[in-house]
């Protein structure tokens, strides 16, 4: 017995109503499909449409604002470029960190015993090739100001990094003064010596210390017979700031009059460092606005803080 074939709703004969003519366009086929389809599959033909449109909608919508955060943050992604994947791009084809680098660049381009030709060429190298976050020229002014009116026989740094600073406060110094240079990182260490020996200071002048700046704080009188601190200037890690000047404090080498001066307090920051400040009553302070170095339209400054003794 032969089964009985079951025609089914799927199957619909507009082929026959549209001839294959030039006529019978993708679009009359398409309303032949959607007139016989089901209901049901009509409706969610429609809301899938519907929801396209909306989704569409919804993204020109944010599309302004998308424009207007890029546009506000353009400086932060400008950063980002230049510290971040211009950095990962060049550590893969030269094999030598950042700090190498500019290190070759200013062992080529700088006169060896002249700091201010080796500051001048960092300076040119971090503006035109490649980022590190120096003081910089400009804050660097107010460095050399605050040295030059205090003139400081002992010197705390905190961050030696690349030893950009370290020469540059190494510089100002009266003779028989000294700066003992604090940095954990031991490659960038071995650049900073190299730095520093380049534009003429020898152990004398620049004490390099290679050890976390929280191990050498409660030892400098003991290991160096520092009795007394004239000038900190901390750049290294903003989360040390705080913990590091309670430790300055306890240890007994902050006199009257000292002076610290802390980079970047307003970007990347160091709020916590500066509540402590204000709320101490410990300190004089004044906060220089700038520019983040080497970057145009990104908000910093540096902490100048002056050390009025226990009360």
């Amino acid at each position: 017995m032969t089964p009985a074939v079951v025609e089914s709703d799927w199957h619909f004969p507009y082929s026959s109503i549209l001839p294959s003519s030039p006529a019978a366009t993708p679009e009359l086929h398409l309303l032949a499909c959607q007139t016989f389809l089901p209901e049901s599959l009509r409706n969610s033909i429609t809301s899938q449409r519907s929801g396209r449109m909306v989704s569409g909608a919804i993204a020109l919508a944010f599309l302004p604002l998308l424009l207007t955060l890029i546009i506000r943050y353009r400086h932060y992604f400008v950063l980002f470029y230049r510290a971040v994947l211009v950095r990962i791009v060049k550590d893969c084809l030269t094999g030598l960190s950042r700090e190498e680098r500019a290190f070759q660049y200013v062992l080529t381009h700088a006169t060896p015993g002249d700091a201010d030709s080796i500051l001048d060429t960092f300076d040119q190298w971090c503006s035109k090739v490649e980022f590190i976050s120096n003081i910089g020229p400009k804050k660097g002014k107010v460095l050399d100001r605050i040295l030059t009116e205090n003139c400081p026989l002992n010197v705390l740094e905190l961050g030696a990094h690349c030893g950009y600073s370290t020469v540059r406060m190494a510089r100002l110094l009266a003779i028989g003064a000294r700066i003992y240079s604090v940095e954990m990182d031991e490659h960038n260490a071995v650049v900073a010596e190299k730095i520093v020996r380049l534009a003429g200071f020898d152990d004398d002048t620049v004490e390099l210390i290679v050890r976390p700046s929280d191990e050498v704080i409660p030892r400098l009188r003991e290991d160096f017979g520092v009795e007394r601190l004239d000038f900190v200037f901390m750049d290294h890690w903003k989360r040390c700031y705080l913990p590091d000047l309670q430790l300055l404090e306890g240890s007994g080498l902050l006199g009257e009059g000292t002076v610290i001066l802390a980079d970047n307090v307003i970007f990347p920051g160091a709020p916590n460092f500066l509540r402590h400040v204000k709320k101490s009553g410990l300190y004089e302070y004044r906060v220089h606005r700038a520019t983040l170095e080497y970057i145009r339209g990104i908000r910093d400054g540096m902490a100048e803080l002056t050390y009025l003794g226990v009360k």
